[in-house]
């Protein structure tokens, strides 16, 4: 039986779950991109006047690339209810939960 095209598009605003599945080779390439980074020059204030200071900067991407623990982070995400729809032909990823209070 062969789906038409109002199906098709029925079917892509339908709600459906969604689970983060990021391959490794993902979160390498990343790595990879976080350690070539090239740096500005140091800023010429002693304020954050003209934005977050480098120094922060580089000890954030430091941290991504060899402490933060991605999976953990994914496992974290996949513990909550995940779900994805098309709105205006845009994917629309969201998560369903209740406050507690």
């Amino acid at each position: 039986m062969t789906r038409t095209s109002a199906t098709q598009a029925a079917d892509k605003t339908t709600i459906r779950p969604f689970q983060v599945n990021v391959p490794e080779e993902e979160f390498t390439g990343l790595r990879r991109r976080i350690n070539s980074t090239r740096w500005p020059d140091r800023e010429t204030v002693t304020d954050e006047s003209q934005g977050v200071p480098l120094a922060t900067m580089q000890e954030l991407a430091r941290y991504w690339a060899t402490d933060y623990d991605w999976r953990k982070c994914e496992a974290r995400l996949n513990a909550l209810p995940q779900f994805i729809t098309e709105v205006d032909g845009l994917d629309i990823y969201f998560l369903y939960v209740r406050s507690k209070h």
